[in-house]
């Protein structure tokens, strides 16, 4: 046979090759990396996703809980995760934040903000100003002129630097001009934990995270980050009801190693999609808290860019943070 033949004969059944195994894909098991502790949003809204996504998959899509570093150190394992579909992410917002808070304080990057791929957002809450029941602020007034008069004094828990716990909480700081003492944590689990058991003050969390110990009577939100009433928590007004400048969401979405082959980063769009739309699925995280936000691929894509580059200029004023 001519050598030119050859090397056609060979490339062709390597295409072959490839498309079988992306035909078949998924062959086993799927990772999906929740990079904070369970207990949290991320947490809560991968579990019934993952599991709706198994039915929808035919194959089990395992929770890999992986905290630390605000989510860093379980984005950054996924972005450098081979680009075969079999490891996942299921990200907060504070994705969008690590990257710059990196270069801020002049570190390496854990992941470069192009190396994870956007496939579909699930949730999107403005986050709340939680504090226990017995605690002396009745209101965010309360809480705030409290501060102003003993800087430092009030602390509250994060699930990490520039983590989705901590930004808001220095956003309303910020434009409040008052001192709080940042104590951080793994993840929003362990922080809440801490608030409940008296050894922090107060958290900044996605509803879902303190909802139920809210209607325990074990704590009180006194404000939220975003803007009109939320579902959740209808008689609790937003900081900027309140006069502060204040604005903040914490998002949930589905992230993939940014070089999977087109084939299955479909097969995954379509069953993060039925993920999203399942009865049971909406009926969980609603029931948490945190009502269904779904966007696609491409709308989510657009999102991501947007809410980057708005938290770039937010780290910047944060400056560093050790």
């Amino acid at each position: 046979m001519h050598r030119r033949s050859v090397v056609v004969a060979a490339l062709l059944l390597a295409a072959a090759g490839l498309a079988a195994a992306q035909a078949a894909w998924p062959a086993k098991p799927i990772t999906m990396v929740v990079p904070f502790p369970p207990g949290g949003l991320a947490d809560i809204v991968a579990r019934p996703v993952a599991e709706a996504m198994s039915r929808d998959l035919g194959q089990p899509v395992v929770i890999e809980n992986r905290g630390g570093a605000g989510g860093g150190i379980g984005m950054a394992l996924v972005s450098k995760a081979p680009a075969d579909g079999y490891s996942v992410l299921l990200s907060l917002s504070s994705l969008t934040v690590i990257p710059e808070a990196d270069v801020v304080l002049g570190r390496a990057q854990m992941f470069a903000p192009n190396s994870l791929r956007p496939i579909a957002r699930f949730t999107a809450d403005p986050t709340v100003l939680a504090v226990r029941a017995d605690a002396p602020w009745k209101t965010v007034k309360d809480f705030v002129e409290d501060a102003k008069k003993r800087p430092g004094a009030i602390n509250y828990g994060s699930s990490g630097n520039y983590g989705t716990m901590h930004v808001p909480m220095e956003i309303l700081s910020q434009d409040a001009g008052i001192k709080l003492t940042h104590v951080p944590f793994t993840g929003a689990g362990p922080a809440v934990v801490a608030l409940l058991g008296g050894q922090i003050d107060a958290v900044s969390s996605g509803p879902a995270t303190v909802l139920q110990h809210v209607k325990a009577g074990k704590l009180r939100v006194l404000a939220h980050w975003g803007n009109g009433k939320l579902d959740a928590l209808p008689d609790v007004p937003s900081l900027k009801a309140a006069g502060y400048n204040a604005e903040y969401a914490q998002w949930s979405g589905l992230f993939i190693p940014a070089a999977t082959p087109e084939p299955v980063a479909q097969r995954l769009r379509a069953a993060a999609r039925a993920a999203a739309m399942d009865a049971k699925v909406k009926e969980v995280i609603l029931n948490a808290g945190s009502p269904i936000l779904y966007q696609d691929t491409p709308e989510f894509e657009k999102y991501v860019q947007a809410d980057a580059r708005r938290m770039s200029e937010v780290v910047k004023k944060i400056g560093k943070v050790e």
